[in-house]
């Protein structure tokens, strides 16, 4: 007599849900085939690949298939955003200015999308997601791998936008000389904070050119000097002719106008105007080398940026390591502080540690 505890025919799975198999003739039980595809239903004539969509009909092979859609979705329209970014429209707010702006913070949705995918067990999201890290690691983690080349380098400069509020003005300038420039470019520099700045950057840096808000000191002579008229209501630009260690540069020291971010969205107008107008100003430089270092309130990947990354290279993006974030200096989450060469080769660039100021002070070394 056959134990009833026991039951002879234990349930089988067959697309969405659970038959009995002695209730069903042989065909059906096991699809229209019997051998090892039908025993898993629901791949009758494909017919299980038909009703919910590709996650439903995933959730055939397994439990984790079928969770996620929304996870995985935006996993993959963040993908899209990193690499279309130059589609996003800058119209209306200067949006795509902004993402540019922030773009390499998109990797942040790596990590919390995998935690999310991987609690919630579902096979699509985690692929997803680890498509999109991917993607980031692609367009950024090349950074990670740059640095100091093997040409020796002769010129090292800084510039800081010091703030106009900074209240110590002497121990700014003290953290900038421990790079040991030979060119050093500040941006905000009031007259009242000027004799302090100079005190202690002119025991090593001898030659020195101040106009409006903008200076440079330099270790080596400046043999001439003017104001570059970008901005006809704010003087904080200028050219200076320096004789470096091979031969004249023309080092531009800049400070574009701030952008804000309110209601209206991104705030760009006056800032890319004067970048066009600086743009036309380089396009009139004779010589074949020239250093632009300054504030220029917007990253390399923002395309607002074109008329100097067009005609002028990134020593960070060039030879730097890391993102070099400079702004703001408590917790910076964008670089926005540059210097940018023509005919002259980087070989390095860093982060200088923080001052008074709300920006950092950037550093690079080159081979002018």
């Amino acid at each position: 007599m056959a134990d009833l505890r026991e039951d002879p025919y234990p349930d089988v799975y067959i697309g969405g849900g659970f038959s009995d198999p002695a209730s069903s003739p042989p065909d059906s039980r096991l699809g229209r085939s019997s051998g090892p595809i039908g025993r898993f239903g629901g791949f009758s004539g494909f017919g299980g690949f038909s009703g919910f969509g590709g996650f439903a009909r995933l959730s055939r092979f397994g439990p984790g298939w079928g969770r996620g859609r929304i996870l995985g979705a935006v996993a993959v329209v963040t993908g899209l955003v990193m690499v279309c970014h130059s589609l996003v429209p800058n119209s209306p707010g200067s949006l795509g200015s902004l993402l540019e702006t922030v773009l390499p913070w998109t990797g942040l949705a790596v990590p919390v999308l995998l935690l999310a995918a991987l609690l919630r067990r579902s096979v699509p999201a985690v692929v997803a997601t680890l498509l999109l890290g991917a993607v980031w690691s692609a367009m950024f983690a090349s950074l990670y791998f740059g640095g100091r080349s093997d040409t020796e380098p002769n010129l090292t400069v800084v510039t800081h936008n010091v703030d106009a509020a900074n209240s110590d003005p002497a121990a700014t300038a003290r953290t900038l000389l421990a790079a040991d420039p030979d060119l050093v470019a500040l941006e905000e520099v009031t007259d009242e904070a000027l004799p302090a700045y100079r005190k202690v950057l002119d025991r090593r840096l001898t030659h020195r050119v101040h106009i409006g808000t903008v200076a440079l000191w330099s270790r080596y002579p400046i043999t001439e000097s003017r104001r570059v008229t970008i901005d006809p209501g704010w003087s904080r630009s200028l050219r200076a002719q320096v004789r470096g260690p091979n031969g004249p540069l023309a080092v531009y020291v800049v400070h574009l106008p701030s952008v804000r971010v309110g209601a209206s969205g991104f705030a760009v107008a006056r800032r890319d105007e004067t970048l066009a107008a600086l743009g036309r100003a380089l396009d009139q430089e004779r010589q074949k080398k020239v250093l632009l270092l300054g504030d220029l309130n917007g990253a390399t990947t923002d395309r607002a940026l074109a008329p100097l990354t067009s005609r002028l290279t990134s020593v960070k993006d060039e030879a730097g390591t890391g993102f070099g974030f400079s702004w703001p200096a408590a917790f910076p989450i964008a670089r926005i502080d540059h210097i940018l060469t023509r005919g002259v080769a980087p070989t390095d660039a860093w982060t200088l540690p923080a001052t008074a100021s709300d920006h950092r002070p950037i550093a690079a070394d080159l081979k002018a």
